[in-house]
């Protein structure tokens, strides 16, 4: 599996292009490029914004906002060494400053926030899929956020911890704690 760096996308068609390429291609202002980034990290960008705020209207928004600031980014973009990192981190600032806009708005049920999709086909995933949303909305917007970079995004705890913009041991003990009070809240045995 190719590590962040190697990550090539489909840009154009059947065209190869690694991530770093693309931001290259960006920082000289070929912003065609923007659409394979976009197909490249729109999935990882949505589903943290989604684990962050626990709210899709705002995760799109989240989304916007990322692409936004890196098409803005321009030149700069030629110093970046690892561009999924770099958008990555974007997306979590995005979120925090998104939550925070909602906090100040009246707070909205989230009960039809699915964090984990069902499978239409297996009706008892389909519950167990429902149920485990339900708990990780329990859980503080940081830890679903780690959850989320490591076990969806498949980012080492490391490359989370630069996400989040704290320790590694602060991101290992984050996912310990969401892990620990999931099982609590879901009734698990240890």
């Amino acid at each position: 599996m190719p590590g962040a760096l190697e990550r090539e996308v489909v840009v154009e068609g059947s065209t190869q292009r690694p991530l770093r390429a693309l931001f290259a291609d960006l920082a000289e202002g070929r912003t065609a490029a923007l659409e394979g980034l976009y197909d490249a990290l729109a999935g990882d960008v949505y589903g943290l914004a989604l684990w962050r705020t626990a709210s899709p209207e705002d995760a799109a928004d989240v989304l916007q906002e990322v692409f936004i600031r890196v098409a803005q980014a321009g030149p700069r973009l030629s110093r970046i060494r690892d561009p999924r990192a770099y958008v990555l981190r974007i997306a979590h600032r995005a979120a925090i400053d998104v939550h925070r806009r909602r906090r100040r708005r009246a707070e909205e049920p989230l009960e039809d926030v699915h964090l984990v999709e069902k499978n239409p086909r297996a009706s008892e995933l389909a519950l167990d899929a429902e149920r485990v949303s339900e708990r990780l909305r329990d859980l503080p917007p940081e830890q679903r956020e780690i959850v989320y970079l490591h076990v969806f995004a498949g980012c080492s705890f490391a490359e989370a911890a630069r996400t989040a913009g704290i320790p590694t041991f602060t991101a290992t003990s984050r996912y310990r704690l969401a892990l620990e009070r999931l099982r609590r809240l879901l009734g698990a045995k240890s």
